[in-house]
């Protein structure tokens, strides 16, 4: 599916800063078939990586040794600016204020209350993800929280976004869809006692694949491990896996 611009609250890019660049290239280019050009010496070595020419998501040296690299999730933005005081007074933080890049659009580093990290992409020349939904693309964003409704609030009063939970009545949610304007932009769910402790809120970024099972077995030729093997849900078959240098993703196999 190929997408000419974003929403302003719509998820619509995410990064990873990697130790070594180049392994990660290789990593990601061998599993989902990328083409990750050097970027201009201006970009800081920015790769903007290529499916089958489109642009589906970037890779970059690691900016902040102090943090572990994980990949990033952006939401697009009418006003980054705006956007970043709505965030503040609702109680997120400013990692990175509001900063242009070239000419290619304004971005921010935000964390929501509970210390999950996202990025505000307000686009110029690039608009995010020209194709989604495809293998080898991105195709979901999900908020893992230790407390769902102040979650819920600060999101709501960031982008607008409202909250769809589903699960058995009278007791938490199974799963929370976020909706703008009633489409489905991303997912949410608690924090689950099997996963590890020092884990703290976070943001994480599905990619599809054609076949789970053979992602999979091709994560762990390429020197990458898996954290939770295919498992099949409502939208199609999934698993946890990290990259061979340990950043963590999720792999989907959306049913047809």
């Amino acid at each position: 599916m190929e997408i000419e611009r974003y929403d302003d609250g719509v998820p619509s890019w995410a990064d990873m800063g990697s130790p070594d660049l180049d392994k990660a290239k290789a990593f990601y280019s061998g599993l989902f078939g990328w083409e990750c050009p050097e970027g201009p010496p201006e970009t800081g070595g920015y790769s903007v990586c290529l499916l089958n020419g489109k642009t589906v998501a970037g890779l970059a040296p690691q900016m902040n040794p102090d943090f572990p690299p994980v990949w990033m999730t952006y939401v697009n933005v009418d006003d980054a600016d705006s956007t970043v005081a709505k965030a503040t007074a609702a109680g997120g933080a400013v990692f990175a204020p509001p900063m242009d890049v070239l000419d290619v659009g304004r971005m921010a580093i935000l964390a929501d209350p509970l210390g999950a990290v996202f990025g505000l992409w307000q686009p110029k020349s690039h608009t995010g993800a020209q194709v989604v939904n495809e293998p080898g693309a991105l195709c979901w964003n999900e908020l893992i929280t230790t407390d769902l409704d102040v979650s819920k609030s600060f999101y709501n009063a960031v982008f607008g976004w409202d909250a769809a939970d589903a699960g058995p009545p009278g007791g938490p949610p199974v799963y929370t869809e976020w909706k703008v304007a009633g489409r489905s932009v991303g997912g949410m769910m608690l924090k689950q006692p099997a996963m590890p402790a020092e884990m703290p809120p976070n943001w994480g970024v599905y990619f599809a694949v054609a076949d789970t099972d053979a992602s999979v077995a091709k994560v762990q030729a390429l020197g990458g491990s898996v954290f939770m093997g295919p498992t099949d849900i409502e939208p199609g078959r999934f698993a946890v896996v990290a990259d061979d240098q340990g950043v963590v993703f999720n792999i989907l196999q959306l049913k047809s």
